[in-house]
């Protein structure tokens, strides 16, 4: 009897410790999120937004109205500045995407990336102004050849897997991000898309190329396959380390959503003023295979 009082005395003092806790989302005033790219051959893109609040459920209407329009938005490559103008673009269900690249009104100032060659960009929005830097490194790390062998999987005899026979050059400090382009498809990143080399470093290896996909769109394992028919192009960039550092942290984000063992982490980007996001440079590989029927 004693016993059973002590354990009844226990359970009490424990359950009367518990105390409810009511969390209350704070509504965080939006930042300006910054998407800047410029690589070899091609002219900048800079992709300017608001963030939107964590616990917000975002529609389609309220993501495109996040845009950021009527900035100033300005490229140096240290020999010219070239002023951006914004362009936009029509997409499914009467959307429009905004993007700044090159004035077509202005060609003489504008220019497209150079490999091993630094860039600044400034950009002023809603009163505030902020800067970032970045260089297009030199296309060292290549792709040498693209393979393909049929997928094991009982019952599955459509599906191919895309390898990739790659040397990485001696010396720690390759990083790298790459793309897959499928049929008529954009390029699209896969679900981990940046390397680096600290295992690698000054081999020659054989690396699976996992397709491409919108991360917005749920997944299976079959969806990193690729199928027969396909004609298949992959997009292989060198990176410096603050984009690799930026999509490490991204994508290491993307994986915990909705896992409450997950450990918080910072998304690393290199916009100074207060902004999120990155600039960075890209100095893209592109190679081709068919996959027979």
């Amino acid at each position: 009897m004693t016993k059973c009082f002590l354990w009844l005395l226990l359970l009490t003092l424990f359950s009367s410790c518990e105390k409810a806790i009511t969390l209350i989302p704070e509504h965080a005033e939006p930042l300006l999120v910054v998407e800047a790219v410029i690589e070899n051959d091609n002219a900048p893109v800079v992709i300017l937004s608001r963030s939107l609040n964590y616990f917000d459920r975002i529609s389609a209407e309220e993501a495109a109205a996040s845009f950021v329009h009527d900035a100033v938005v300005r490229i140096s490559n240290g020999v010219r500045t070239h002023t951006l103008r914004e362009y936009a673009v029509d997409l499914p269900d009467g959307i429009q995407f905004y993007y700044y690249s090159n004035d077509s009104a202005n060609l003489p100032s504008s220019f497209k990336g150079q490999l091993g060659r630094q860039y600044t960009l400034r950009i002023s929005a809603d009163g505030k102004e902020y800067s970032a830097a970045a260089t297009i490194p030199r296309l060292d790390k290549k792709i040498e050849s693209l393979y393909w062998d049929p997928v094991s999987e009982s019952g599955d005899s459509t599906s191919v897997i895309l390898s990739a026979q790659i040397t990485d050059p001696p010396g720690y400090g390759n990083y790298v991000r790459y793309f897959t382009k499928r049929n008529g498809e954009d390029y699209l990143p896969p679900f981990n898309s940046v390397y680096d080399d600290q295992l690698i470093d000054g081999k020659t290896y054989l690396a699976e190329i996992e397709r491409g996909m919108r991360r917005n769109m749920g997944i299976t394992g079959k969806d990193t396959y690729f199928q027969r028919g396909d004609k298949i192009t992959v997009k292989f960039c060198n990176i410096e380390k603050q984009a690799f550092d930026f999509w490490r942290t991204m994508e290491y984000n993307y994986a915990s959503i909705g896992n409450p063992f997950s450990s918080p982490g910072k998304v690393l980007g290199n916009i100074q003023g207060g902004a999120l996001g990155y600039f960075g440079g890209y100095a893209a590989q592109y190679i081709s295979l068919n996959i027979p029927e």
